[in-house]
């Protein structure tokens, strides 16, 4: 099959297009024909060699987690899915080695749900990471609920935007962090805007006198920082992004594939909860100009890597 894939770590020059050995599937898997997978930071990261400790590269990696596609093998023990299949999946193991940035990829069920009816493929690929990031964080590690002020930093980006919605479903008051282009958009999800930077503190206080409920950091460092300084007596915090996040009495969270919530996502979208943004679409053998695209850091939700939809 066609892959992207790189034999060291390095920029996007590494970056390779071309044939690579098919997946084999295994008894919980499944075999997804690739219809699109969304590009997120830690993709770049992981080529960087940035996670080199924590995931074990077997190379020639394939880099991606985000997949949608459709099934056309189940695994000999995987009957929560059958032949045309349309499904969405958090493709992460505890390796790097088969990602989803290309034709086929085997998936375990563990990782898989059912792709929303009503999102294109391009828009169901931005769901998985994103909006597990978000829920996990939002639903489980600050428990939002309704008549909360929460604050989500980065809200127009991919993980934002659905933390913002999801609070706002949940029935929060939300203030989000974002550059003045973005504020429109946030004001579409129902946020209420503030621009990054120097002063970021005193902005929120304006409109939260008596701080925020909950914070949710997806930059660190000073943000951080100030995000409990941010809080109200008995707020909750949480960071994607900072491990210095635990010695301020919150929660450090690391996104997990977890198909009952990924599932949820996927209902939650067909109930227009939840709405995936795709900032910009690459095909599969552009995925470093996708994977620059993603470094600049200035995305506005999800950029996207399609790939044929022919068998």
């Amino acid at each position: 099959m066609k892959a992207i894939s790189y034999r060291s770590y390095g920029g996007p020059e590494v970056l390779e297009y071309g044939e690579v050995r098919d997946p084999k599937v295994g008894p919980d898997s499944v075999l997804v024909k690739v219809r699109a997978a969304a590009v997120n930071p830690v993709d770049w990261k992981c080529r960087e060699g940035h996670l080199d400790g924590l995931l074990e590269p077997v190379f020639p990696v394939i880099p991606g987690w985000d997949v949608s596609g459709v099934v056309v093998q189940p695994g000999a023990s995987a009957p929560e899915f059958a032949v045309g299949d349309e499904v969405i999946g958090y493709v992460r193991e505890d390796f790097l080695s088969r990602g989803t940035f290309a034709e086929y990829v085997a998936a375990p069920v563990r990782t898989l749900a059912r792709k929303p009816r009503n999102l294109t493929f391009e828009e169901a690929a931005g769901l998985p990471l994103a909006g597990l990031t978000a829920y996990q964080v939002i639903d489980q590690a600050l428990a939002v609920t309704e008549g909360d002020v929460v604050l989500v930093h980065a809200a127009a980006g991919g993980v934002g935007s659905i933390a913002v919605q999801l609070a706002r479903h949940a029935g929060a008051r939300v203030i989000g962090t974002a550059s003045e282009r973005n504020h429109d958009y946030l004001r579409e999800l129902g946020a209420e805007p503030v621009t990054y930077g120097e002063g970021l503190v005193e902005r929120v206080r304006a409109l939260a006198e008596e701080g925020v409920d909950a914070a949710f950091d997806t930059i660190g460092g000073d943000t951080l920082r100030a995000s409990a300084e941010l809080l109200a007596p008995g707020g909750r915090l949480a960071s994607i992004a900072d491990g210095e996040v635990i010695g301020l009495g919150g929660h450090y969270c690391f996104v997990r594939p977890v198909a009952a919530d990924l599932q949820r996502l996927s209902e939650l979208a067909e109930q227009d909860v939840v709405t995936v943004h795709v900032d910009e679409t690459f095909p599969l053998e552009r995925a470093a100009d996708a994977h620059r695209r993603s470094a600049e850091g200035r995305t506005r939700g999800k950029i996207v890597v399609t790939v044929d939809g022919e068998d």
